[in-house]
């Protein structure tokens, strides 16, 4: 009978040991502030990434000659960012810093997403029906790119024991729509240390 009841009692006592344990606890911390928990691609690295790539690209020779041969900033769209990694990264948080970047810095102009397009164009159509002629905004106006931002991002792994390095490259490529000439390339690497200690009890 006492054995029944110390057992009894230790399992309570453990559950509510594992209870206390599992508390969580949240604290607000800012959003540039750099806290790397897991190793993996994370919100920083999605950020100083965009900023850097998109600032060489507007540093280099294809703008200005654009801009000289055209007399006009060119129009940008970024498509497809393909994750050919071994993480789960959400590519279009990536794509939207890129395209912040680009259309704060005032260098080019932007144009929607295709997906983006189609709503707007379920408007436009509504507003051909709905809309007074005062207001209304005509079919056939949009701005097509001239250039698009495609890309990839691709990560190596080497493990040993409980020290892993986890390299990740990120290609980006602008290409002319007018001629599919790549006019300009872009690479960042980024090499993180992880190490997990193996569970003592």
């Amino acid at each position: 009978m006492r054995t029944r009841f110390a057992s009894a009692a230790l399992a309570v006592f453990l559950v509510a040991g594992v209870t206390a344990c599992g508390t969580t606890k949240v604290s607000r911390i800012a959003p540039d502030e750099v806290r790397d928990l897991s190793g993996v691609w994370n919100d920083t690295d999605s950020r100083l990434v965009s900023e850097e790539m998109i600032s060489d690209m507007l540093a280099r020779p294809w703008l200005v000659n654009y801009q000289r041969r055209e007399g006009q900033p060119p129009v940008v769209i970024v498509g497809d960012v393909r994750n050919l990694s071994h993480e789960h990264i959400n590519t279009q948080t990536f794509v939207h810093d890129m395209e912040r970047e680009l259309i704060n810095s005032g260098r080019v102009e932007f144009v929607a997403s295709s997906s983006q397009r189609e709503g707007v164009r379920e408007e436009r159509a509504d507003q051909d029906i709905n809309a007074s002629d005062e207001t209304r905004n005509a079919m056939g106006q949009e701005v097509g790119a001239d250039f698009m931002l495609i890309g990839s991002i691709n990560t190596i792994i080497d493990a040993v024991s409980d020290t892993q390095v986890k390299y990740y490259q990120v290609d980006l490529e602008l290409i002319s729509m007018a001629d599919n000439r790549k006019v300009w390339i872009g690479q960042k690497k980024i090499k993180k240390v992880v190490e997990n200690p193996e569970l003592r009890w």
